[in-house]
């Protein structure tokens, strides 16, 4: 009778452990499935950390600070030859922070919609960029040998993948030739299969192992968010170390953050790198700073200059800015950085829903745009190219 009271004990507890697992993933695909409705979008936005699981990479250095010359936004920018209001522009696409910043100075900081700059803001794919100038630092110290190696030389995993085989250059570039649906609008899409496999516990690198080869790599810009994923595996395979602690060391405690970044995570504990960052708009700023210098920080050579210059470098036909058959944004490409039409020494990272570090290093300018633009990729992501001839319009007028 003791031994029978024990086993229904026993199975009791396993019982509420199956219950409370199946709970939490079924609160975090709730958080998934209501993620970008209209009334909630702008606090989850702010609190991802919270929603999903995530680790910390604390601060630990003193903050780099700012001087400060506040200025007015101009009130007009021109677009398709038409004037376009300022306050118009940020209203209708859900501005949350804005932050101008011409070499160390604060000329413009405002947030929006119940925000304050103590607020995380999710990356989304900005994020790409980070982990750009975390793969030149590899490269740099040579332990990542050339990006023109295959990938499947250091993740032997994704042979018999729609990644065997595949140049490291192509996959930093977009040009994978993988195949992947990134229509956020799709509920059977890939990037929303994705969703939906992290919301209920899966693992981003078996995730990257079940996608095929669609297109000839090097041939074809196509925007296939898990290349970045698989850049990160490279990057923990060929140093040996995670993800976290590298770019701890490497990168982030050497731009002197104000706070912590929170990086959304898998069952796995690795990190959504394509687009799980969560920091303060300031600290968008301050990684915007490094590229503005050419990778250099106060002195110190943190991402090599060349790398820095090859990535913003669009160099073969299917990167090139303007409209092309394989892609709907007009912008060109570079190493996870995205380049517009008739750029003079600009480049920007850039995530769904509005979220943008414009880089222009002949103004010496740096604009941090968070948002929470719902209607962010319609008519072919026109709001991107709108909001770059914003950028240019407040790089002119400081």
């Amino acid at each position: 009778m003791k031994k029978f009271k024990i086993s229904i004990f026993v199975v009791l507890v396993i019982l509420i452990v199956i219950v409370a697992v199946k709970a939490e993933n079924l609160k975090r695909l709730y958080y998934a499935m209501t993620l970008f409705d209209k009334e909630l979008i702008v606090d989850n936005f702010s609190n991802m950390a919270s929603l999903f699981p995530s680790t910390e990479i604390e601060a630990t250095t003193n903050a780099s600070t700012f001087d400060q010359d506040l200025k007015p936004l101009p009130s007009h920018y021109k677009y398709k030859n038409n004037d376009r209001s300022v306050p118009d522009f940020l209203d209708k696409t859900s501005t949350t922070a804005l932050l101008v910043v011409k070499g160390n100075t604060i000329t413009y900081e405002s947030y929006f919609q119940g925000t304050t700059g103590k607020d995380y803001r999710i990356s989304w794919s900005t994020a790409k960029s980070f982990l750009s100038a975390l793969f030149g630092i590899a490269v740099h110290e040579g332990t990542i040998k050339s990006i023109e190696e295959p990938v499947t030389n250091y993740v032997p995993e994704l042979i018999n993948t729609g990644y065997d085989g595949v140049r490291i250059k192509d996959v930093l570039q977009m040009s994978s030739g993988v195949h992947f649906n990134e229509d956020y609008y799709d509920f059977d899409s890939d990037i929303n299969r994705f969703g939906r496999t992290f919301a209920l516990g899966g693992s981003f690198d078996e995730f990257a192992a079940t996608l095929v080869r669609d297109k000839t790599p090097g041939t074809y810009l196509h925007y296939v968010s898990i290349d970045t994923h698989v850049l990160g595996m490279v990057i923990r395979a060929a140093t040996g170390r995670s993800i976290v602690d590298y770019f701890n060391e490497k990168l982030w405690s050497k731009i002197q953050p104000e706070s912590s970044v929170y990086y959304i995570v898998d069952n796995k504990n690795e990190p959504m790198v394509l687009g799980g960052m969560n920091l303060r708009t300031r600290d968008f700023a301050r990684f915007g700073q490094l590229y503005l210098n050419n990778g250099n920080w106060k002195g110190e050579q943190v991402v090599p200059r060349d790398w820095v210059q090859a990535s913003i470098t669009p160099d073969a036909p299917h990167l090139i800015p303007g409209k092309r058959e394989s892609a709907k944004l007009n912008l060109g490409y570079g190493y996870q950085w995205w380049i517009p039409e008739e750029s003079d020494q600009e480049f920007l990272a850039l995530g769904i829903y509005g979220q943008y570090i414009y880089v222009n290093q002949k103004s010496g300018v740096v604009i941090v745009k968070n948002s929470a633009h719902i209607e962010f990729a319609e008519n072919d992501f026109e709001s991107a190219t709108e909001a770059v001839a914003f950028f240019r319009a407040v790089a002119e007028s400081i």
